[in-house]
């Protein structure tokens, strides 16, 4: 829900400097539970003063911090995890509320965060340069240091960028921050977070929170806000870097103009993830992983498995048996006991998926399963599961992201022609094959077009030591979030070519 806001509730603060700053701006959005209507928050959307001094604190807080050795700065990371680990059941209440999720997902989304902060732990080592000594002799005549010349040594080491900006999405407000924030800081930036004005509740406690762990004032800041807010933050002179994570839009957006401002930028956006069903596939294991992939979240995350291919006769026992195990959904409430499906974010996405529902039966796909007519509590953003079979190439629902709990089946006569459906998406995040055979593995692995695969496994999602790699409108930019291409995009090479007369 967005409006200006009318309620008697404060905005939320923002975090500049280790202190709250109270700045509202001129417009606000009303944030409510998804499950019950009731208002849990009021951002701020256009304080762009409030993000000029965020950026102020950071760059005064940069060349104390980047001096700091490492292994001191990362004492604080190892802190802070413990400290999360200690409020896990707290943060994962807020996401409940302010998110809709159920608290198995909640929960679970903690822990993911928490795996990224042990991995930025790792800083001393994702940080080190590389030396070759002797790479060459000064002297022109003489080719050792026998004859005369001087020997030459060369190294390469890794800096910090300076002042880093993340803009993150309301699917995951608390790991997708850490997937940015942590390695940032622990390799000696000094960093903004602008989270997503949905549901910000949750970066706010995970910053105060990183506050308690001692990091310095200006390290770690956090303002509020929507476009105006990020087009001030791309922008500044005093920024150096951007990572971004939502829709291919506004991150093909967010990349140009990060991009034509001078920032290194990196974009992780949208999606449409296919899975293969292959005729000799588990059944057991095939239903249980298109099923947690299509539905866990309500849909709402961008390694959700929104389109499924069975090949041969795949078809015959995964669709009869999906939709079993779909009919037995309870949805509800993220916090009431036996529900395994929550609601939508914001009464926009649910509008937005009973939408493509009737997009789909417009377009001639088989309603197998109806949102619309699900069971549903009668307050909330609810909206039920929905399967469409015999989708074809050519149909919104099987070519654009939905963003929700709708999973088309489309079917294909071989291996060849089920890559051939996922090769000619415009997006690349992630792809699965369900089979025992090693051969389609292999032929499935040197093929199919997408920067995360998946064997037997619903939602390849990497641990936070690989990197989140999408491709083509998938993902913006060179370096990826994460893994050794986190350190990677949060520091700058510099080479040194010694000569000792």
């Amino acid at each position: 829900m967005s409006s200006t806001s009318s309620t008697s509730m404060p905005s939320l603060p923002h975090l500049i400097g280790g202190a709250s700053h109270e700045d509202a701006g001129t417009a606000q959005r009303i944030n409510i539970d998804p499950a019950t209507g009731e208002t849990v928050s009021v951002t701020p959307l256009d304080a762009v003063d409030a993000a000029d001094r965020a950026v102020a604190a950071a760059a005064s807080a940069f060349e104390s911090w980047s001096q700091t050795p490492v292994g001191d700065r990362i004492q604080h990371l190892f802190r802070y995890k413990t400290i999360l680990e200690d409020h896990a059941e707290e943060l994962a209440a807020i996401l409940v509320r302010e998110h809709g999720k159920t608290m198995g997902e909640s929960v679970g989304s903690v822990r993911r965060g928490i795996d990224c902060i042990e991995h930025a732990c790792a800083a001393p080592v994702l940080m080190m340069g590389r030396t070759l000594p002797q790479i060459a002799v000064s002297s022109s005549f003489c080719r050792t240091e026998d004859e005369g010349g001087v020997g030459i040594d060369s190294s390469v080491d890794r800096l910090p960028l300076g002042v880093c900006v993340g803009i993150t999405p309301f699917n995951f407000p608390i790991m997708v921050p850490m997937w940015m924030w942590p390695m940032a800081v622990a390799c000696g930036n000094t960093f903004v977070l602008k989270p997503s004005e949905k549901d910000p509740i949750s970066a706010v406690r995970t910053t105060e929170l990183a506050h308690e762990a001692g990091f310095p004032e200006g390290v770690l800041n956090l303002v509020h806000g929507g476009p105006a807010v990020v087009d001030r933050l791309i922008a500044h002179d005093d920024v150096a870097a951007v990572s971004f994570v939502g829709s291919t839009r506004a991150g093909a957006s967010i990349y140009a103009k990060g991009a034509a401002h001078g920032k290194r930028v990196q974009c992780m956006c949208g999606a449409k993830n296919f899975s293969i069903i292959m005729p000799d596939a588990n059944r057991g294991a095939a239903v249980d992983g298109i099923f947690g992939s299509a539905f866990g979240n309500t849909g709402q995350r961008c390694l959700a498995g929104s389109v499924v291919v069975c090949v041969g006769d795949s078809a015959d026992w995964f669709v009869p048996a999906l939709a079993e195990r779909t009919r037995g959904i309870k949805i509800g409430a993220g916090d009431q006991a036996g529900t395994s499906m929550g609601p939508m974010q914001d009464l926009e996405s649910r509008d937005r998926v009973l939408e493509y529902i009737g997009i789909g039966e417009s377009e001639g796909a088989t309603v197998l399963i109806d949102g619309r007519t699900a069971k549903v509590p009668s307050v909330g953003c609810f909206v039920g599961p929905t399967i469409f079979d015999h989708v074809t190439p050519d149909m919104r629902v099987g070519t654009e992201e939905i963003f929700g709990p709708v999973l088309s089946v489309m079917r294909a006569g071989s291996l060849e022609e089920a890559v051939g459906f996922v090769n000619r998406s415009e997006y690349g995040n992630m792809s699965v094959i369900f089979t025992d055979s090693g051969h389609a593995v292999r032929k499935f692995e040197r093929t199919v077009q997408a920067g995360m695969l998946g064997v037997n496994v619903g939602v390849p999602a990497p641990m936070a030591a690989f990197p989140f790699c999408g491709w083509k409108k998938s993902f913006y930019g060179d370096l990826h979030v994460n893994g050794e291409d986190g350190a990677r995009f949060f520091t700058k090479s510099r080479v040194t070519v010694r000569r000792w007369l």
